[in-house]
């Protein structure tokens, strides 16, 4: 039997030879299939030019190939990388045989009924045979290189969790295994094994591509650098998808991330105080803290994802809510300031969507919800890091795993974790009460910076299960140092005895927990209660963590532990964080107060399209905020916000001058701070009235927006 590369044994040496791939150029990127045109010019930094064949979800009416595509944006300014999907594209020259002579349909993820998993017409999700690689070396990365990207970007290595059942993956299975393939729905060992070979399938798949997209790259004088575009560990485990996540840290091939989460992820319901639910900003919040623990000790990049609407189709009143709650998640990580805007906007500024939730009316984007959307993309692109941190009690962390995604089954043995409440369980009581939780994951323990601000650690191996030893060494020393662990889990789900390393060999351990308190004297099977070792502790809760939120009450002896061994947490129902000139608020419901959040000074809202300026705030529950702080934005004259992005900004003694540039068919609002009242404010050359503001001393303008670009110019 064979086993996945000992990522810890070499985390630590992997931090030196880990490139970040950060273009200082590119803060901000998106993603299309389409050649450039006017509605779509967004204005980021970069675009990632999507697919050789185009996005295989649309029809492809531009008959344009992938080098004029490429061309079309760089004529417009614009930095060109390359996104495609390696689990799943426009690859039917595969597929059919074009390519070698040979069909591979069967290269297909298959269903256990013997279907296919299709993506789209004549596109399976695929196996990632070594064969499918070597095409995918030669048909799309040398293509690519050609063409002088030198940024790589292969997203959603995914396989899903209910397949496993074709000739190509039972072959697969024998090679890795030694032994003949078992179906994965007799066992959880079965489930177990099959789970941990689609891991290790696209583990394979991205190491081998983008070594040999580096390799090539440097052939024809390129420094390319590789990216993941992955969804959290989270969304991958609720909706029954395998990939490698978090031990792709180790490969030096892989320069980064990004975070793909949105409101189609971040929607997927929970139980909290018994109540099944979507919770978007509280999920969205824990997403993207799965990304960030990703590459925090890496030193690897990541940008975060939001979208204006998603894959499924609803309304605008709900895209606009959510994205709030996705937008405002996100930027209460102050330790990331690079971001994908958006995906596919040719689906968002052209696309028709429901009026309302209870019209059926298809209407194109809202204009004021453009315009809003595009003060939220400038702010992106302005987004300082900052060394400010979230309101609340920091250095209580949860423990994760990339095998929360091998017990994607929906019941083994009569056990059940449903909606993964095993996770929610201890992450949900704590983030509702305003604790900004922070994610560890198992994998990056080796890294000295991995544990190294956490006060308590909170683990189960309800959900999950270490896949090498040498991770409860690391969490050892950490608490004989003078961590607090949190264990909370009774050992008693099927999958505590799936053949693995602690009950293999010279291991005969019934929980790999046992194998971890033996590290820390206490005895196996400990029974609840708490443990000294070294300077630290050790707590023992014999409870499932799914049991504290699957009824009303469940989590009080859970938070009033994790609470005394923290030594008092700060308990509220907010999050608050500045990043430069920029206010973020979020007030949730379900918690300990339904009382708003009341800020105090000069604030732009940045959520109203209308740019509103307020002496005071207030933050309602269930609701998130962005504001522009008048009061630490800086010296006049500035661009202050802008629905566009302000090119070759000038001030002079007496004047202010730039070109702003948006999408087609948009309208555009713009606050301008200045020194004083103007005399004068032309736009494209023609003057209009003055909007003054006298209290924030800033000037609100408001004209149709153009990709070539709108003169602004101002004096006073």
């Amino acid at each position: 039997m064979k086993h996945l590369i000992p990522t810890l044994l070499v985390a630590s040496l992997l931090v030196s030879c880990a490139t970040s791939g950060r273009d200082a150029s590119v803060k901000t990127n998106f993603q299309i299939a389409t050649p450039w045109r006017p509605s779509v010019d967004v204005r980021a930094d970069a675009v990632m030019v999507y697919g050789v064949g185009g996005n295989p979800s649309e029809h492809n009416p531009w008959e344009v190939s992938f080098e004029d595509r490429v061309a079309s944006w760089k004529e417009r300014g614009y930095v060109t990388h390359f996104m495609t999907g390696i689990a799943w594209g426009s690859y039917q020259d595969y597929f059919t045989g074009a390519w070698d002579g040979v069909p591979h349909l069967d290269e297909g993820q298959v269903r256990q009924s013997g279907d296919t998993v299709w993506h789209g017409h004549m596109v399976p999700y695929i196996v990632p045979t070594r064969n499918y690689l070597e095409y995918f070396k030669e048909r799309v990365i040398r293509r690519v290189i050609d063409a002088g990207i030198d940024h790589i970007f292969l997203e959603e290595p995914e396989f899903w969790a209910f397949s496993g059942y074709s000739e190509s993956f039972k072959r697969e299975w024998e090679e890795y295994y030694g032994f003949p393939w078992r179906p994965q729905h007799e066992s959880p060992e079965a489930t177990w094994l099959s789970n941990k070979l689609k891991y290790h399938l696209y583990y394979r798949a991205l190491d081998e591509t983008f070594s040999y997209a580096k390799q090539y790259g440097k052939s024809k004088g390129l420094d390319v650098k590789c990216f993941v575009p992955t969804h959290s560990l989270l969304s991958y485990t609720q909706i029954r998808m395998v990939s490698p996540e978090a031990s792709l840290a180790s490969l030096p091939s892989v320069d980064g991330y990004i975070g793909q989460i949105w409101t189609g992820t971040s929607r997927g319901p929970n139980f909290y105080r018994g109540k099944r639910a979507e919770r978007v900003f509280e999920m969205a919040y824990l997403e993207y803290g799965c990304m960030e623990s990703m590459v925090a000790p890496t030193g690897r990049r990541v940008w975060f994802l939001t979208d204006p609407i998603e894959d499924w189709p609803r309304d605008w009143e709900d895209y606009h809510r959510n994205y709030h709650a996705t937008y405002v998640a996100q930027m209460l990580y102050p330790g990331i300031a690079d971001y994908e805007v958006m995906p596919w906007p040719n689906r968002i500024y052209e696309g028709l969507y429901r009026r309302s939730p209870d019209s059926e009316e298809q209407i194109p984007i809202p204009a004021d919800y453009a315009t809003m959307m595009q003060h939220m993309i400038g702010a992106s692109q302005q987004m300082p890091l900052s060394g400010n941190e979230v309101s609340g009690s920091h250095g209580v962390n949860i423990l994760m795993g990339n095998s929360l995604m091998f017990q994607s089954f929906p019941n083994h043995k009569g056990y059940r974790d449903p909606d993964l409440s095993n996770f929610f369980g201890l992450a949900m009581p704590l983030v509702k009460r305003g604790v900004p939780v922070g994610i560890t994951h198992i994998e990056n323990v080796g890294y000295k910076a991995a544990l190294k601000d956490v006060k308590v650690l909170i683990m189960t191996y309800s959900n999950m299960k270490p896949l090498e030893p040498g991770a409860h060494k690391y969490i050892a020393d950490w608490v004989r140092r003078g961590g607090r662990l949190v264990y909370c889990a009774t050992d008693k789900d099927p999958f505590q005895h799936v053949m693995e390393w602690w009950n293999t060999g010279d291991n005969h351990f019934d929980a790999p927990s046992d194998h971890l308190f033996a590290l820390m004297d206490i005895p196996a099977g400990a029974s609840e209660g708490e443990y000294a070792w070294g300077r630290g502790s050790v707590t023992v809760l014999r409870h499932d963590p799914k049991e504290f939120v699957l009824r009303e009450g469940g989590e009080a002896k859970f938070v009033e532990t994790v609470d005394r061994l923290y030594g008092g947490l700060q308990l509220k129902n907010s999050f608050l964080l500045q990043r430069g000139p920029y206010t973020l608020a979020a007030v949730m419901d379900e918690s300990v107060s339904d009382a708003p959040l009341h800020l105090e000074g000069l604030y732009i809202d940045v959520f109203d399209p209308q740019l509103p300026v307020y002496d005071g705030a207030t933050v309602l529950p269930g609701t998130q905020r962005m504001f522009l702080s008048l009061d630490r934005a800086g010296k006049a004259p500035r661009m202050l916000s802008t629905a566009g992005r302000a090119y070759g900004e000038k001030v002079t003694g007496r004047s202010y001058s730039c070109v702003v540039k948006a999408p087609a068919s948009t309208v555009n609002t713009s606050r301008i701070l200045l020194p004083g009242r103007p005399e004068t404010v032309l736009i494209n050359g023609k003057s209009v009235p003055v909007d003054w503001d006298g209290q924030s001393k800033t000037l609100f303008l408001r004209f149709d927006n153009d990709p070539e670009g709108v003169a602004l110019e101002i004096s006073w």
